[in-house]
């Protein structure tokens, strides 16, 4: 499922570049929010299964301080919020006009993150607001990259943002990545991982 799925979204990405006029060079500071709950006394809290690792963030982001996860400390409930700074690079195309003041802009970025590097596809919906102001909405598919046992791999979020350009070539950008799925594994309302990010950062119009 997972193959197919990757497969019509580079299909897409494909057909979208064929009818993009304008190929963007994104990058910039990625914050990102991992906000973690443990509340069953039964449930296995994942690890990367390296004895040697001792910032497995699913597992510090949970039980921060604690350098050992007991029966105590899972027979408590625990939420936590951690924050990580990073970075992404990536790939947008642009000027894909539907209809009106509305366009398409798909998009391909690497998100650097410490335990949670991943492929984001970001498939956009842009309005211009003004012919230097614009927004954007729509969903991000994820793809996280090193994943420990217990963690899933896919996330899909919603993005929302803003972006001005500076000058024809050069933009600044601001978004939102709100993320939907829980990662943990048999995980539940009381039992979770999710992940957002707010990202900032510039975007370079390749070409005329």
């Amino acid at each position: 499922m997972k193959t197919i799925f990757t497969t019509v979204l580079m299909m897409f990405l494909v057909t979208s570049l064929a009818n993009s006029q304008t190929l963007k060079v994104t990058g910039g500071v990625n914050l990102m929010s991992i906000n973690t709950a443990f509340q069953s006394s039964t449930f296995d809290i994942p690890d990367d299964d390296d004895d040697n690792d001792d910032t497995d963030l699913p597992v510090r982001s949970a039980l921060v301080g604690s350098e050992n996860v007991n029966s105590e400390l899972l027979s408590a409930s625990t939420k936590n919020t951690s924050n990580e700074t990073g970075f992404y690079l990536g790939l947008a195309l642009s000027d894909i006009t539907l209809f009106g003041n509305f366009g398409l802009q798909p998009e391909v970025r690497f998100v650097g993150v410490k335990d949670f590097n991943q492929i984001q596809v970001p498939i956009l919906l842009s309005y211009d607001i003004t012919e230097k102001f614009h927004a954007f909405a729509g969903p991000n598919f994820a793809f996280l990259l090193d994943t420990g046992d217990g963690v899933n791999a896919f996330n899909f979020a919603l993005d929302f943002g803003l972006s001005y350009d500076v000058s024809k070539k050069i933009a600044i950008d601001a978004r939102y990545d709100w993320g939907q799925t829980n990662l943990l594994d048999g995980g539940d309302s009381n039992n979770y991982i999710k992940i957002d990010n707010i990202q900032f950062g510039l975007t370079y119009k390749l070409g005329k």
